[in-house]
């Protein structure tokens, strides 16, 4: 089990098979500074290799999951170069959540807005209370949103994410799951337990299978059709190939449980 100290801006906790990254900047709502940036690339890129780790969890401390970069971070460092440094290093963040075989959960409360929005816009999987409220909100201050459009676009359709850009009104999680931007939205006591149960159903199936379906759905939808198909039949027949596959396929013909190898 890997934790750190309680004043870190990013908590690590692994459970078996599952390593739950807390967002630790409660008094700022957990706004993205560059230390934290920095703190969630490295847990990520190190969890990339681990094989012990089936699924990720981000979550956040206190009273919200994640209202953005930090403003008063970024005011003191008015450059172009600190603002170019500083979207692109997020930018990676974000792709990475994407890029490692890991499916990656969002566990959503309080408000998600701006960079905070995007992050659970990029997890493969995302989970919010009842009374979480989600923004893509710099509008508000002369500021389009920009890069969370990118993941907002590929989570939601075009005129869902265009209205929050434009308004930076707030949308609750139930409108957020109609939207697609989150898988479900449960009551605040159910919330731990519905992370649970996605959880546990992903780390009951081939973890080689998962990791490279994962690749293969973020890598096909942004291909042409007939590249995707293409990529798809190779990706499958080198699925099949793997030993997981053909004592899966054994099991379900002879009604037995299959057991994976791995990756």
């Amino acid at each position: 089990m890997i934790m750190q100290n309680d004043d870190a801006v990013l908590l690590r906790n692994d459970s078996e098979a599952v390593a739950t990254l807390t967002l630790n900047r409660p008094t700022q709502f957990n706004s993205l500074s560059d230390e934290l940036l920095d703190a969630l690339q490295v847990a990520l890129d190190a969890i990339a290799t681990d094989k012990s780790i089936r699924v990720v969890v981000i979550a956040g401390a206190g009273k919200a999951f994640c209202a953005g970069h930090d403003l008063k971070e970024m005011r003191a460092n008015p450059t172009k170069e600190y603002m170019q440094h500083l979207f692109k290093k997020c930018g990676k963040l974000m792709t990475t959540i994407t890029r490692i075989p890991q499916p990656v959960i969002a566990r959503v409360h309080g408000v998600a807005t701006a960079a905070g929005c995007q992050m659970v816009a990029m997890c493969d999987l995302a989970v919010a209370a009842e009374n979480a409220k989600f923004a893509v909100s710099g509008i508000n201050v002369g500021l389009f949103c920009s890069t969370p459009a990118v993941a907002l676009t590929r989570a939601m359709s075009r005129k869902a994410a265009m209205e929050m850009l434009l308004t930076g009104e707030f949308i609750d999680a139930h409108e957020a799951e109609k939207r697609g931007l989150i898988n479900r939205a449960v009551p605040s006591d159910a919330l731990d337990a519905e992370v649970a149960r996605l959880v546990a159903a992903v780390c009951a199936k081939s973890s080689l299978a998962v990791g490279m379906g994962k690749q293969l759905f973020y890598r096909q939808i942004e291909m042409g059709i007939e590249g995707a198909y293409q990529l798809a039949t190779e990706t499958m027949a080198c699925n099949m190939m793997s030993e997981d596959a053909a004592n899966g396929i054994d099991a379900f013909m002879n009604k037995q449980k299959a057991v994976w190898v791995g990756r």
